[in-house]
C-alpha cells in the first residue's frame, strides 16, 4: 500500500514537470502577429486544457500557472509573469476540477442537444473572430526561441474561418450524436476556464498595465486574441485527451 502511493505520487510529481515543461514550450514556440490589435496569440492553452482534463485540478493549476509564467519571463514579459501565474492556475484548476464532475441526470436526448449548443457557440466563436482579426495579411513566427522577424506572411482569406467553423460545429455536434452524449460537457468545461483566462488578462490590463506604464491600454482589443487561444486550446486538446482516454482509461477516473 505505502509503495503504491509513493509510486503514485512519484508519477503525479513527474507528470506535473513533464506538463509544466509542455505548457512553456507550447506558450513560446509558436506566435502569430495580429496587425489589427498589434498582439500575439500563442498555442499554450492546448498543453493547460490537455494537462488539466488528463491529471485534474492540482496538476492542471501548476502546469498552467508555472509553465506560462516562466514562458512570460523567458519572452520578456516580466510585467505579465506574475498576473499569469494566477491566471493560468485558475484556468487549469478550473478545467481539472470540472471535467471531473457532470451536470444532473440527463437524457440522451438532451445530452445532445446539450453537446450541439456547445459546438455551435465554439463555431460561430471561430468563424466570427477568425474572419475579423485573422483574415488578410497576418505574419507567422516559429522557432525556439522565437525568431526576431516572421518567417513568412500568409494571406488568409475570411472564408477561410466559415469553413472552418462549420467544420468544428460539425465535428462537435457529431462526437456527441455518434460517440458520446455527454461529450458536450467536455467542451463547455473547457469554454469556462477558457473565459476565465479571457477575463482574467481583461482586468489585468485594464487596471494595471495601463497604469503601470502610463499608456492608454485598450484592453478590449486583447479580448479577440486571447478568445483565439482558448478555441485554439480547445479543438487541439479535446482530441487528444480522448485519444489518450481510449489507451488509458484509468485517466478517466482518477
Amino acid at each position: 500500500m505505502a509503495q503504491t502511493l509513493i509510486r503514485s505520487k512519484t508519477m503525479q510529481l513527474s507528470m506535473t514537470a513533464v506538463f509544466t515543461a509542455l505548457v512553456f514550450v507550447a506558450t513560446t514556440v509558436f506566435s502569430v502577429y495580429v496587425p489589427q490589435t498589434r498582439g500575439f496569440f500563442n498555442i499554450g492553452e492546448t498543453m493547460v486544457f490537455t494537462a488539466a482534463l488528463l491529471l485534474g485540478p492540482i496538476v492542471g493549476a501548476f502546469a498552467g500557472g508555472v509553465g506560462s509564467m516562466l514562458a512570460d519571463l523567458f519572452l520578456g514579459y516580466w510585467y505579465y509573469a506574475p498576473a499569469t501565474l494566477i491566471i493560468k492556475a485558475c484556468e487549469g484548476g478550473l478545467v481539472g476540477f470540472l471535467g471531473r464532475r457532470r451536470l444532473g441526470k440527463l437524457t440522451k436526448p438532451q445530452w445532445r442537444a446539450f453537446t450541439f449548443l456547445t459546438g455551435l457557440v465554439i463555431g460561430v466563436l471561430l468563424a466570427s473572430i477568425g474572419s475579423i482579426y485573422y483574415s488578410g495579411q497576418v505574419e507567422l513566427y516559429i522557432g525556439f526561441p522565437p525568431a526576431s522577424s516572421p518567417i513568412t506572411t500568409l494571406d488568409v482569406p475570411k472564408e477561410f474561418w466559415y469553413i472552418l467553423g462549420g467544420i468544428v460545429l460539425l465535428l462537435l455536434a457529431s462526437s456527441g450524436f455518434i460517440f458520446e452524449p455527454e461529450f458536450g460537457w467536455l467542451t463547455f468545461t473547457v469554454l469556462i476556464g477558457g473565459l476565465t483566462m479571457v477575463a482574467g488578462y481583461f482586468l489585468y490590463q485594464q487596471f494595471f498595465i495601463g497604469p503601470l506604464f502610463d499608456i492608454p491600454v485598450i484592453a478590449i482589443a486583447e479580448i479577440p486574441i486571447n478568445i483565439s487561444q482558448m478555441l485554439v486550446g480547445l479543438v487541439v486538446s479535446i482530441p487528444v485527451v480522448r485519444t489518450v482516454w481510449r489507451s488509458l482509461p484509468s485517466l478517466r477516473t482518477r
